[in-house]
């Protein structure tokens, strides 16, 4: 598994951690799961899980995988609202 970082870019330059979900090449098409393929600058097909969002040390990273593009960022963001079970608008 892999964890790419959601990002907050501003926050992250002074801050210890950074939040990361978790990347599976399980894909089982639920509404938490984004897919991601080479396309998206990943090695292999793959899902993020926004079911399984944590917080880890900044030191714990070693390379960035890739950088998702807005449209694939829209995705996760819509994902971890339906993890969070929060209404489609705040």
């Amino acid at each position: 598994m892999s964890c790419p970082s959601v990002p907050r870019n501003a926050a992250y330059r002074v801050r210890a951690s950074i939040t990361v979900a978790m990347v599976s090449r399980t894909m089982r098409g639920i509404p938490v799961e984004v897919t991601l393929g080479p396309e998206d600058g990943m090695p292999d097909q793959c899902a993020v899980n926004l079911d399984n969002i944590l917080t880890i040390p900044k030191a714990r990273l070693m390379d960035r995988i890739t950088t998702l593009p807005a449209e694939k960022m829209v995705a996760v963001a819509r994902a971890i609202f339906f993890a969070l079970d929060l209404p489609a608008t705040l």
